[in-house]
């Protein structure tokens, strides 16, 4: 197995600091102003249903798959609670050259745990150790991580234990409970106690925190604190690329950030216009525009658009004031 959580010839070192895998969010497009203005050590694909890798469904879901070596080295994020789909979609994974595959087992959406997966898996230890192994044995080159909740309704360092004797390369651990959703700020500080479990069970397992890292000074203290290898951050880093590049967002000008705000428009437009509906981006142009005198206006405008060639004609627009 190429396990490159452990080769430290790619300049993979602690503290690792690694991009959230969000629906929507983190696309190709997404990706691509990160890998090129702030680039994490490790990049996330969106989460991918493996039983629509294995259906006449296939082909647009591949497009969610999407990555370019730039963006290396990139985990796909695969969901399933049937371990014959993980091991067909596992083996595609590691033909199309992805660094690793990460299982989800923490998402509290209700589509995706009625289907026995994501956070669902906290309650069935027996299903989740089933679609590990067979991650594993459909793509063996690969090294195989988890994602997942501090518990489902409540604190569960058992469930933690659990994963931790299955011997992962990495463990990703979202300080919340499924019932917590993001309503409650994230307990790091039972870190210290998780990394304590891996220390005595899985020594060679990395342990990455999730939840409430805001910036790169956050992140680091939060890992020196809680003892943990790194963080991965969410929605942290909406509306900055620069994020991993240790940039305040309120730093960056405004001029620049719409320079770059429209470059991943037209990025989105040009790789996904033609799979993904032009509004997704809408999320992105609130975070991008705003802590500045007149911004709200702007946003006004923006979120009024349809296409492309609206939101290039209001920037342009608006550049040219500012400048």
């Amino acid at each position: 197995m190429k396990n490159f959580w452990a080769n430290l010839n790619i300049g993979l070192k602690k503290p690792i600091f690694v991009i959230a895998p969000m629906a929507n969010v983190t696309d190709v497009a997404f990706r691509s102003m990160f890998a090129k203005y702030g680039k994490p050590d490790v990049m996330w694909t969106e989460f991918v249903s493996a039983d629509g890798l294995c259906s006449p469904g296939k082909k647009m879901l591949l497009r969610d798959l999407e990555f370019s070596k730039k963006e290396k080295p990139i985990v796909a994020q695969l969901f399933t609670s049937h371990p014959e789909k993980m091991f067909e979609a596992a083996q595609l994974m590691q033909k199309l050259g992805f660094d690793g595959i990460d299982i989800n087992m923490g998402c509290p959406d209700r589509s995706v745990e009625k289907q026995g997966a994501g956070a669902a898996h906290i309650k069935d230890f027996e299903t989740a150790k089933k679609v590990i192994e067979a991650a594993r044995t459909g793509a063996p080159d690969l090294p195989i991580s988890v994602k997942t909740r501090i518990g489902y309704n409540k604190i569960d360092l058992f469930w933690i234990e659990f994963l931790l004797k299955l011997n992962l390369p990495a463990l990703t651990v979202h300080l919340r409970t499924r019932k917590e959703m993001s309503d409650v700020p994230a307990q790091w500080n039972l870190m210290p106690e998780i990394v304590a479990l891996r220390d005595k069970i899985s020594p060679e397992t990395l342990i990455i925190g999730n939840g409430d890292v805001m910036s790169m000074e956050d992140a680091r203290n939060k890992v020196a604190e809680s003892g943990c290898d790194g963080a991965m951050i969410g929605r942290g880093i909406f509306g900055n690329p620069w994020f991993f590049s240790g940039k305040i967002l309120s730093d960056i000008p405004p001029t620049e950030r719409l320079k770059v705000m429209l470059e991943h428009a037209k990025a989105f437009n040009k790789l996904l216009g033609d799979v993904k509906n032009f509004a997704i981006m809408k999320k992105h142009f609130k975070a991008y525009v705003s802590g500045w005198e007149g911004a709200k206006e702007l946003r006004v405008k923006l979120m009024e658009s349809s296409d492309i060639k609206d939101v290039t004609k209001i920037v342009k627009d608006y550049l040219k004031v500012l400048e």
